[in-house]
């Protein structure tokens, strides 16, 4: 799920890294991010990616260490700028929802980020460890507003937020993937039910 709360530490990144490569490498993530957006196939991606920035595949990685390391780093991007479109929004409920209504138009991300969850299970793949950060920032995140939100009466009480934070990232992760094998499936409408859900009154 990309999420506007708490992103993980970054990808690690080979060597030392000096100004024009620092440029290099966020022209590659801004170049990729409009790629991914809408292209799905990870090796038809990497080679548009370094047709636009002038670069083969393999110069690609030479920035990031490895291929899955840059698909990563992606996230992460993605991520800096789901963060910087939520200023603002206090309610940490609202700014998932934002983040999953704008995922809806960039389907090639969310492919992207269903395929390296996919990976994190293989304990060879950076992704495993970049994940299990991923995962415990945004619940620590989610439980920390929904304990704001149970606090000011605004979410029930009768569950954990603990345990609602998990619900959270589990429905949102399920449904995007729902929504790529159906794109009839509306996740927005999900999203939004889940939130009435949790704040709405318990029923007697």
């Amino acid at each position: 799920m990309s999420s506007s709360k708490s992103a993980p530490d970054a990808p690690k990144q080979p060597g030392r890294r000096y100004p024009k490569g620092v440029a290099r490498r966020e022209q590659i993530l801004r170049t990729a991010l409009e790629v991914f957006a809408h292209e799905g196939d990870r090796k038809a991606s990497l080679r548009e990616i370094a047709d636009r920035v002038g670069l083969t595949a393999t110069g690609l990685t030479h920035y990031f260490g490895s291929r899955d390391e840059l698909f990563l780093a992606i996230i992460d991007e993605r991520d800096r700028e789901a963060t910087e479109a939520a200023e603002g929004v206090t309610d940490s409920l609202q700014a998932v929802a934002r983040t999953v209504a704008h995922n809806m138009d960039v389907p090639g991300l969310v492919r992207l980020y269903v395929a390296m969850t996919a990976a994190a299970a293989d304990p060879a793949s950076p992704a495993g460890p970049y994940f299990a950060r991923r995962y415990e920032g945004l619940h620590a995140a989610l439980k920390l507003g929904i304990e704001a939100m149970q606090q000011q009466g605004r979410a029930r009480a009768d569950v954990g937020a603990d345990e609602l934070a998990r619900l959270v990232i589990a429905t949102i992760d399920g449904v995007q993937m729902q929504w790529l094998v159906n794109p009839a499936v509306d996740m927005v409408r999900v999203v939004d039910g889940l939130v009435t859900l949790i704040t709405g009154p318990v029923a007697p």
